[in-house]
């Protein structure tokens, strides 16, 4: 019999200024929740200000981490060490591996829509941790979207739904990553392996996870318990939410700033390499643009 996920804990965003002066909602890496293994931070930002998001996230660095990027609308320009460059817009994902190490930089453009999206990082193990760095960037065309019968909307960034397999592919964690819609009065069912981390980050309305939970408002993070099933439903109006899973490492993890190791030497070696202008070893980028 499958056991199906209930809420385990509720986060509620905490207020943060990052990068030079970006204004955002922190739901993991805060005083309450350091990490939930394989997660190591979610942001959603958005604001229809300029002022909270314009100064952006200047050239920085990063190792031993992947980003995730997933964009609901306005844009976002990137570019790093190695050259890459280019803007992600509405609907857009970028799925960075740092790996050994890359300074890059991201800057929100200015209207005429609101700036809206999100930022996850994911942990490597420690034999990727100093892989090579690549990108996988994704139009919003090229993710694929279900639409039920009964009007629920799935967007396949990672996993699968209904033998639809997401656009982010090749990812060690064996990542899930929907972006689910649901009408009044649905129910979502998605199978998530039993063992693998589970997380609902409920954006627009209400949803309740589990036989008679209660419902999720926005802007909240279920942590969901183990189980075999993640069961989402909505009330008399709309919800909206991104389902997140993940495989746990099991890894001791050390962290300062924007570099995750496993010991506190990997992390000294990291800074002491940044200090010497060696941080970056690699003269090219492994890039996978399946959606350009």
């Amino acid at each position: 019999m499958a056991i199906e996920r209930t809420v385990s804990e509720l986060v509620d965003p905490t207020p943060v200024s990052e990068g030079a002066g970006v204004r955002l909602r922190r739901s993991i890496a805060t005083r309450r929740l350091d990490y939930v293994d394989p997660f190591l931070l979610f942001d959603h930002f958005g604001s229809d200000d300029p002022a909270d998001y314009l100064a952006g996230f200047p050239m920085h660095p990063h190792r031993g981490i992947e980003t995730v990027t997933y964009m609901l609308d306005g844009s976002v320009a990137h570019r790093d060490s190695l050259r890459n460059q280019g803007l992600i817009g509405p609907g857009d994902v970028q799925w960075m591996t740092a790996g050994s190490g890359i300074l890059h930089e991201e800057m929100p453009k200015a209207g005429p829509r609101r700036l809206d999206g999100f930022q996850v990082w994911v942990n490597l193990p420690r034999k990727l941790k100093m892989s090579r760095p690549r990108y996988q960037d994704v139009a919003a065309a090229k993710i694929p979207e279900l639409v039920r019968p009964d009007g629920i909307v799935v967007r396949v960034v990672a996993g699968e739904v209904d033998g639809v397999r997401g656009a982010v592919r090749e990812i060690y964690a064996d990542p899930e990553y929907l972006d689910v819609s649901l009408p009044p009065l649905r129910t979502f069912e998605q199978p998530v392996p039993r063992g693998h981390t589970a997380l609902a980050y409920v954006f627009r309305g209400e949803v309740a996870f589990g036989e008679g939970g209660a419902p999720v408002r926005a802007t909240r993070l279920a942590l969901l318990s183990d189980g075999d099933v993640v069961r989402a439903r909505t009330g008399e109006a709309p919800g909206r939410f991104l389902l997140l899973s993940g495989r746990p490492l099991g890894e001791p993890v050390a962290r300062y700033g924007p570099f995750v190791m496993n010991t506190a030497e990997e992390i000294q070696e990291a800074l002491r390499e940044l200090r010497a202008g060696t941080f970056i070893r690699e003269a090219g980028i492994v890039t996978s643009s399946p959606g350009r």
